[in-house]
């Protein structure tokens, strides 16, 4: 151990040492991902043999050679990024690593969350995080025989989600509505919550819940951030829907998840149909199956409204195209703080 070296690599600043980095994941059997912003990285003198990533507080990438396993350096390995995620203020910590890793990383104290099968792993260092979780959704559970779901980014909420939550209320008991919690998009996570809030007045059968790590985040579904650059094909959607069918439905009693088509963006439109094969197939490991109910969008003038198109007509400064594509919250909301914003941004 005298001899190996630990330092912190940021992968954006740093080619050659990217370079090495996806050559020892290569090695690996692993994919070098878009979005880690740093490494811990072990050399053994001028040789790279082991690397373990961090995006927030997400622990991806971790490669060891072959010959170096099972040794002290596999525990330093991931003593030094966990270290690192707590200095950046990570208290909760998640790891993907395959099936066969996962021994390993329960003896560093994670803990089983879902796996998509013979594929790769979701584990979390605590053992009550997830069940305290859906402990809080247990008191906002309503019985009845059809219980639906709907989950939102509403970046920004338009006519388009209000009609699909209108439909999807409808055809419930009760309607059970999530935000996206990742402050990623233009507009915040704050605001988007606000819009929901106000453009969901009136419909009575319905909690609005706030989002979550467990859902749709860089955790348990890191590509559908990166979909501006065109990331689908590997997605791990099955880990989203997963943690979705095994928990987060069942401690509310979720019987149909309700989507509405995706014309435009390919991301969303695989999610959605890897709902398909998520949620209501028979899968091993699989909680009780969802419907999935796909709505075909609202148009306005023959074309689907999308939040995209909005965003599109906000760069352009046309209020009067957005007008008739949002509620009046959505767009009063726009006229105040998000056109001004735009100019700033040039």
């Amino acid at each position: 151990m005298e001899d190996l070296d630990f330092y912190t690599v940021e992968p954006d600043h740093e080619d050659a040492e990217r370079r090495e980095i996806k050559k020892l994941l290569g090695a690996c059997d692993l994919l070098y991902e878009q979005g880690i912003e740093t490494f811990v990285v072990c050399r053994d003198r001028d040789r790279l043999v082991a690397c373990a990533g961090l995006q927030q507080n997400v622990i991806k990438g971790v490669a060891i050679l072959p010959e170096y396993r099972g040794t002290a350096l596999s525990l330093t390995l991931v003593s030094e990024i966990t270290y690192l995620a707590h200095s950046h203020g990570y208290a909760t910590l998640f790891v993907y690593t395959e099936p066969k890793n996962a021994e390993f990383f329960r003896g560093c104290g994670f803990y089983d969350l879902v796996e998509m099968p013979d594929t790769v792993v979701l584990m979390e260092n605590t053992p009550i995080g997830i069940k305290s979780y859906c402990k809080q959704l247990q008191k906002h559970r309503v019985e009845g025989a059809k219980i639906g779901c709907v989950v939102a980014n509403a970046n920004p909420f338009t006519y388009g989600h209000r009609y699909l939550v209108e439909q999807a209320a409808k055809a419930c008991d009760w309607l059970h509505l999530f935000m996206v919690r990742e402050d990623v998009s233009l507009f915040s996570y704050q605001d988007r919550y606000y819009l929901a809030e106000e453009n969901i007045q009136g419909i009575p059968n319905l909690t609005l819940h706030p989002g979550s790590q467990y859902m749709v985040s860089r955790a348990t579904f890191s590509c559908y951030f990166l979909k501006d650059q065109g990331i689908v094909g590997k997605c791990h959607t099955a880990v989203d829907l997963l943690m979705f069918r095994n928990h987060i439905a069942p401690a509310l009693g979720i019987t149909h998840r309700f989507v509405g088509t995706e014309p435009f963006c390919p991301t969303t439109n695989k999610y959605n149909s890897d709902m398909m094969v998520w949620l209501q197939d028979e899968v091993r490991g699989g909680g009780p199956a969802i419907e999935v109910v796909e709505i075909p969008r609202t148009e306005f003038n023959g074309t689907a409204i999308s939040a995209s198109e909005v965003r599109r007509h906000l760069y352009q400064g046309d209020l009067d195209s957005i007008r008739n594509l949002v509620p009046s919250a959505t767009f009063e909301l726009l006229k105040t703080k998000y056109v001004p914003l735009v100019a700033q941004q040039g």
